[in-house]
This record gives C-alpha cells, sequence and structure tokens, in this order.
C-alpha cells in the first residue's frame, strides 16, 4: 500500500484543481491521453488513482464507460459529488484491482504512479485488467518543474514529499518489465514556464516538441499484445515397408 491520501490532503487536492490554472493544465494532460489513447465511443475505461475525478469528465463527454478505483475515501467523496453516477467508483489499491481479466478496454494512471507502493505489481494489474491500452501519466522526474517541487519539499511540508518521480527512461524500462516488447510511444507536455508569452500555445502543440523528454507531464502508452507460452507437440510416425507388392 502506498501513500493514501488523508483528508486533508483531498481537501487541498480539489481547491487546487478549482483554480483557473490548474484546470487549464489538467485539460492539457487530459487532452494528451486522449490522443495517444484514441478511445472510441461505448469504450471502458478504468481510471486507476482517480482522485476526485478532475480528470473524468473530458472521457465522459467522449461517450466513454469510465470507471473509478483510488484507496482514499475522502478523494472518492469529493469525486461523488463531483460526478455523481456517472461514473462508477470502487474504493481499492493499484496493485490488486478488483476486476476480472480484460474487464476494461483501456486502463490509466494519471499521476499515481507517484504514490503507489509497488509500480511494477500496479502496471501488472492495469496490463491485466485491461485488453486495448494502457496509458501512464506521471510527473517528471527531471522537469524544471519537478526540481522545484523537490526544493520546495526541502523546508515546507508538501504531499510531493512523499511522491516518488519518474524519468521518461525509468517509466520506459519500468513499463518494458512488465509488458515486454510490446509497442509503447510516450510524449512530454508543458514545456515552458507561464511566464514565456504568446510563444507557449502553439509551440506546446507541436509533437517535435513534445519528443524532448524535459516537459513537466510526461505520457506513455503501452499497446498490450496477446503473448503465448507454447512448446513442441510430439509427433509419432509409424514406419515400415507395405506387405503386399502393388500392381497396376
Amino acid at each position: 500500500m502506498g501513500y493514501v491520501f488523508d483528508f486533508n490532503d483531498a481537501k487541498a487536492y480539489a481547491d487546487r484543481c478549482g483554480q483557473p490554472e490548474h484546470r487549464q493544465i489538467a485539460e492539457r494532460e487530459c487532452g494528451l491521453m486522449i490522443d495517444m489513447l484514441k478511445p472510441a465511443s461505448g469504450d471502458s475505461l478504468l481510471d486507476i488513482g482517480c482522485g476526485t475525478g478532475v480528470n473524468l469528465n473530458g472521457l465522459l463527454d467522449l461517450g466513454l464507460q469510465v470507471t473509478g478505483i483510488d484507496p482514499s475515501p475522502y478523494m472518492l467523496d469529493i469525486a461523488s459529488k463531483n460526478l455523481g453516477n456517472r461514473v462508477d467508483f470502487h474504493r481499492g489499491y493499484a496493485e490488486d484491482l478488483p476486476f476480472d481479466d480484460n474487464s476494461f478496454n483501456y486502463a490509466t494512471f494519471m499521476t499515481t504512479m507517484e504514490f503507489v507502493e509497488d509500480p511494477q505489481k500496479a502496471i501488472e494489474e492495469a496490463c491485466r485488467v485491461a485488453k486495448d491500452r494502457v496509458f501512464l501519466g506521471v510527473l517528471n522526474k527531471y522537469a524544471l518543474k519537478g526540481f522545484w517541487r523537490r526544493i520546495v519539499g526541502m523546508f515546507s511540508s508538501s504531499i510531493y514529499n512523499r511522491a516518488t518521480f519518474y524519468s521518461v527512461w525509468e517509466l520506459k524500462q519500468l513499463v518494458r518489465s512488465v509488458a515486454g516488447d510490446s509497442p509503447l510511444s510516450w510524449r512530454a507536455i508543458c514545456q515552458f514556464p507561464r511566464f514565456s508569452g504568446f510563444l507557449k500555445p502553439w509551440m506546446e502543440n507541436s509533437q517535435l516538441l513534445q519528443r524532448c523528454p524535459f516537459g513537466s507531464f510526461t505520457g506513455l502508452v503501452v499497446t498490450l499484445t496477446p503473448r503465448f507460452r507454447t512448446r513442441p507437440m510430439k509427433m509419432r510416425i509409424q514406419s515400415g515397408r507395405p506387405s503386399g507388392a502393388v500392381t497396376g
């Protein structure tokens, strides 16, 4: 079990997500997830570590069947108030999902990996319950904002003091250890600080720039492929000469 948000954490997170700047960032992160997953209306999606559900409205607008799971009852209370019965919410942990194999088309982590205790097990579980693709969205370890979070955490109490950050390379290695050679791709957004002015919007949408591994938010999608273990079958062939002559 990783870190579970308590009442104060959940309230502070909800208050922060209500600020215009953070809403814009959440919309961009959700937009990247949708662009990389390419879900179709009617598909099913499990959001692992759904929190207050801030990323789920965009998925619902696409006509997806959304299920959310989170270990914090306080986060789930806020999510239920915000989204009602439009989402099927469950309390549980990323490392032990209470769903059958191949229950969903997609499974997603949105700033969840930072707080799980066993990231490899969490990815294994996501690959088990999803049948098409898994998306991982993380706060980039080597982004300028990532360095700033760690510096602030040295002098004040912050939820990020309890977080584990990942680089693009570490995330790829982690996914490869579970999914093998399954196809994967990654992109990074929020490359520039807030004060970068009018250059920011159109430059941030450049897929070439999104290949720079130092954006504040990294998204990685893995396309799941069937993996079979086979063994040779023994075949018995009886040899011998025909007992009689063949005449024409």
